[in-house]
């Protein structure tokens, strides 16, 4: 196993010079444009520039318009020279998949059905965007209804692999450093799986903790906002931003909100307990990965657990209450477009149509026992360490991988990050998830960063 660095983009653009500005965190860069040591319209030319460089390449882009992203941070730039408040990310561009509404952009959903789509308002992450003084550069490329059938975009650690999905555009967006930050959506691996592909950060918080007012729906019981970024620090960042209680998604938690970024940031009063959780399908994984996991065992002294067999039902409870809501939800796009789309979503909303009530709130009540099934070890443990995906990215651009490692955390709505620590010798990464109990994103970000340290240190 070889260990990867998470502070090379954080870090590299420490110079100053233009040519590394592309570079520069999210949280770094912000500081830097407060202080008045660059501009947003640097920054975002930096950014446009790398895009301009690599994207032919890569293909993360579904929409992008280069002169409207520098008129806004020219705008940002002059509401600074003004003395103006500025907010926490202000003068940053962000990526938004190409499934979060917003009334200046097109948002297509991965869908000819919707080609040319111009919604009418913001999604409520979006507004909270655009308060903190983030810059909207454009719409990265999801799967079909962000559900399994692959996008253009290609893996820019190896361009002949998948970069994971659905979404695929904001991991290979922010991977290529083409921008520090992006959102993206997970059903079921949908930020996980592809940040690990990639090699980025992904950050999938507490279920109800992000409002997806405005955002594609396919499962009101599963959908879940989530970010990628190239340091822990900046996932907390943009989550912290996003946070919050919104009157238009009745899921999201009214109380007070966690202070992420500065939680993440403070070191833990006590070395965090890891356990590495064995699920009933440890089996699956690639030789290569299993290695890895027991070397990263070794080395940060991670306790071992294996789950009870009867786990092995979350992933067929998952399927039920995905594919009936799925059905639901795009019944439109079913009944008056099948033609138009991809043989496994018509599958699986063909298979939803069938789920019988009872089977549904069955699932549903068996994915809530699941978790209270975990609680003693949620409160022996601060996280469990366990793999993002099977291995590497699969070679070709046919398939997304699959999500399964991730169906179980996303099925109990917990929170979970992927950290980009390790490589296979063919130079891919591999993924290292941590998974906390639900509404510690906090702890889980503060135990992410200390893990990044400690490897680091050894």
């Amino acid at each position: 196993m070889a260990t990867e660095s998470l502070t090379t983009g954080a870090n590299a653009a420490t110079t100053g010079t233009a040519a590394d500005l592309h570079l520069l965190g999210a949280t770094q860069a912000a500081q830097a444009i407060r202080d008045g040591a660059i501009s947003a319209t640097d920054y975002v030319a930096a950014c446009l520039a790398r895009i301009a460089e690599i994207d032919d390449l890569v293909q993360a882009w579904a929409f992008i318009d280069p002169d409207y992203a520098l008129a806004q941070a020219a705008l940002l730039d002059e509401h600074r020279a003004r003395g103006a408040p500025i907010g926490r990310l202000h003068g940053v561009p962000v990526a938004l998949k190409d499934i979060v509404d917003t009334e200046d952009m097109p948002t297509e959903n991965g869908s000819v059905l919707h080609a040319g789509r111009r919604p009418s308002d913001d999604a409520t992450i979006v507004r909270r965007l655009r308060a903190e003084g983030a810059i909207v550069v454009g719409k990265t490329v999801t799967t079909e209804f962000a559900t399994f059938a692959p996008g253009k975009t290609r893996n820019p650690r190896n361009l002949a692999h998948t970069p994971g999905g659905s979404s695929s555009g904001s991991a290979a967006a922010v991977a290529a450093g083409m921008v520090p930050l992006a959102i993206g959506t997970q059903t079921n691996g949908s930020v996980i799986r592809p940040a690990s592909f990639c090699g980025t950060v992904g950050f999938k918080p507490s279920f109800g903790s992000i409002s997806r007012h405005g955002v594609l729906r396919t499962s009101r019981a599963l959908d879940q906002i989530g970010v990628f970024s190239r340091s822990v620090e900046d996932a907390a960042l943009l989550a912290d931003v996003l946070f919050g209680h919104d009157e238009n998604d009745p899921d999201t938690r009214l109380g007070a909100r966690p202070d992420l970024a500065r939680i993440a940031s403070d070191d833990p009063p006590l070395p965090p307990r890891l356990a590495y959780v064995g699920t009933p399908i440890a089996d699956e994984l690639s030789d290569e990965c299993r290695e890895a996991f027991a070397e990263l065992q070794r080395v940060l002294d991670i306790a071992a657990l294996t789950m009870a067999e009867a786990f092995r039902g979350a992933w067929l409870s998952h399927q039920t209450i995905y594919e009936a809501d799925l059905a639901h939800c795009l019944r439109t796009a079913y009944e008056r477009g099948r033609e138009h789309l991809s043989a496994s979503l018509r599958g699986q909303i063909e298979r939803g149509r069938e789920v019988r009530a009872p089977d549904y709130l069955a699932a549903r009540e068996h994915a809530e026992s699941l978790y209270l099934g975990m609680e003693d070890w949620l409160e022996e443990y601060d996280a469990f360490v366990t793999p993002s995906a099977h291995g590497v990215a699969p070679a070709g651009l046919e398939s997304t991988g699959s999500p399964a490692f991730c169906t179980l955390w996303t099925l109990c709505g917990m929170p979970a990050i992927t950290l980009p620590l390790m490589r296979s010798e063919s130079g891919l990464p591999i993924g290292v998830q941590l998974v906390g109990k639900r509404g510690d994103d906090a702890r889980l970000l503060r135990t992410a960063r200390w893990v990044v340290a400690r490897l680091a240190e050894s």
